[in-house]
């Protein structure tokens, strides 16, 4: 009888700490996509293509 009344409490529980789990686990997750994606040509592409743009030979 105890046991059935605990139940629906230790669900809930349950629920709760695995939210917050996977809430901690997001938050201290070591890889941040964002700060390695690419940003776009570097300076030796620039300086290459430069140097095509100043002989005309686009």
């Amino acid at each position: 009888m105890f046991v059935t009344l605990l139940m629906p409490l230790l669900q809930r529980l349950n629920t709760t700490m695995a939210q917050w789990h996977r809430l901690f686990q997001t938050a201290c997750n070591p890889y941040r996509p964002e700060l390695h994606y690419m940003r776009g040509p570097g300076p030796k592409w620039h300086a290459k293509h430069q140097r095509r743009t100043d002989s005309g030979a686009l």
